[in-house]
């Protein structure tokens, strides 16, 4: 049984050169192979997760340590794709739309399958949510479909992506809201400092508060419950970036009590690049104008339908982001999440037993899980990711000139963090 176990992952581990050349392979098939990936998994805990990582194509000499920028896909997700654009080039001329044949474009499709299974995974209702292509476009989907006006207060942080304030700066500039930023600790170890300089900001003016669920930069998960509370109590409208929290911790909507929130599943969930969501409370979604519209921009019945209007696209990427979410299902939510937490908290130990290394991230382990960010004494960020990787192939993200951000998932093994400590140290 053994050796036959090893055979099966060794072979699962081909990923997308085991696909046949000129044959499809079916959806059942897929779920077949997904149940057969799963009873062939070894459940002890020594061997559990050395094999979960043969599930992935990256090159076994090399370690993956980036998903605060984008995730690795399984095998499995990657032969989804690849096998639905192979069959869609092969069959597309049956397509009638009417039914037969394969679906050839994805701007159009309601695609309620996978909205409910991603309800679930986040508690929702899959009409309050909407498939995008990432957060970037969450964000500005909220921005631009709001109403507000000059005079109007947003309040964001100084620890923004990109995604997170270009929209309401330009809205700013445009429009004349007032933007603001709550200026964030660094490192934030305590809950109550990050609620008070947010809310410090607050005034009757206030109309949005755009914060993220877990900060790009430090890694940082945020108090959002208390935050949106306290919002909806005044009747402040929240929009939530949840770019790097799906996947990486649990995300409860109906708990958190946001009104919209976006996130990038490419990066912790592990779908194809181009695989957003975002979610609006159905009690507010009618205040939000689509900015993207086609045939169902006034969909008064499926809401998120209505603002998932993006005409042409890959249908594949939404294939191989339904057969993300039921790879996450088989790895199971607690024990996906409870390994990222473990690493997580593996790798800040270790590193606060160096005297040459400074954490940035929170040192409160309530506020942290996959994603650690540190400097080295003496090194810069830059130089610190090609020494890793030119002594242990090692990668992770260098941020600005001084800073290591350090992303685990559960491909990744705690022998790989110990390498980095073993570089780390011969540093000092």
């Amino acid at each position: 049984m053994k050796n036959s176990r090893r055979k099966f992952l060794r072979n699962t581990a081909l990923g997308i050169s085991s696909i046949p050349a000129v044959s499809f392979i079916g959806k059942s098939n897929d779920n077949q192979s997904l149940n057969d990936i799963s009873s062939f998994l070894n459940k002890s805990a020594q061997t559990y997760w050395s094999e979960v990582r043969n599930l992935f194509p990256t090159d076994k000499n090399d370690t993956y340590f980036n998903n605060g920028t984008l995730g690795v896909q399984s095998n499995y997700v990657l032969n989804a794709v690849i096998s639905d654009m192979r069959n869609n080039a092969i069959n597309g001329a049956k397509t009638d739309y009417k039914g037969e044949g394969p679906n050839l474009l994805s701007g159009y499709d309601p695609y309620e399958s996978i909205r409910k299974k991603l309800g679930k995974l986040i508690n929702c209702d899959f009409k309050e949510l909407s498939l995008i292509q990432n957060a970037t476009f969450g964000m500005n989907f909220v921005a631009h479909g709001l109403d507000l006006k000059k005079g109007d207060e947003v309040i964001n942080t100084n620890q923004e992506h990109g995604g997170g304030f270009a929209a309401w700066r330009q809205l700013a500039k445009r429009k004349g809201i007032i933007y603001k930023e709550a200026i964030m600790p660094v490192p934030a170890n305590n809950k109550q400092d990050i609620i008070d300089s947010i809310l410090n900001e607050v005034t009757k003016n206030t109309k949005v508060i755009a914060i993220p669920h877990i900060i790009s930069v430090y890694g940082t998960v945020m108090p959002i419950k208390e935050i949106c509370e306290f919002a909806r109590s005044k009747g402040i409208f929240t929009v939530i970036d949840g770019a790097q929290a799906v996947g990486q911790i649990d995300v409860d909507l109906k708990d958190l009590k946001c009104d919209a929130y976006y996130s990038s599943l490419h990066k912790w969930l592990l779908s194809p690049p181009g695989s957003g969501i975002l979610y609006l409370d159905e009690k507010i979604s009618a205040d939000i104008w689509p900015t993207l519209s086609s045939y169902n921009w006034d969909n008064q019945d499926d809401k998120g339908f209505s603002l998932q209007q993006s005409g042409t696209g890959n249908p594949s990427l939404r294939v191989g982001l339904e057969a993300s979410i039921d790879f996450f299902n088989m790895i199971g939510k607690d024990r996906w999440l409870s390994r990222v937490k473990e690493l997580g908290k593996y790798l800040r130990d270790g590193l606060k037993e160096m005297d040459n290394v400074e954490i940035v991230s929170s040192h409160n382990e309530d506020l942290c899980a996959g994603l650690t960010t540190y400097k080295v004494n003496g090194v810069t960020g830059p130089e610190l990711q090609k020494t890793l990787w030119d002594k242990e192939r090692l990668q992770p993200r260098s941020v600005g000139k001084e800073l290591m951000r350090h992303s685990v998932h559960i491909y990744n093994q705690k022998s790989e963090i110990e390498r980095t400590f073993n570089v780390i140290k011969s540093l000092s």
